[in-house]
């Protein structure tokens, strides 16, 4: 379970990184970028939601 957690941790801060890019670019993100916070908050959830589930 702590690896699980571990990866929730990295995918929380790979989010936050893009999101925090996205904002200081000051334009709209690119459809990769908002594709791959799309993305990563899919799995961020699913992920949540597995640890739910064994707790």
């Amino acid at each position: 379970m702590d690896d699980y957690k571990a990866l929730l941790d990295r995918m929380k801060q790979a989010q936050r990184q893009l999101i925090d890019a996205a904002a200081k670019a000051r334009t709209l993100p690119s459809d990769g970028a908002l594709r791959k916070i799309a993305d990563l908050e899919v799995a961020i959830g699913a992920l949540e939601h597995l640890l739910d589930d064994e707790s």
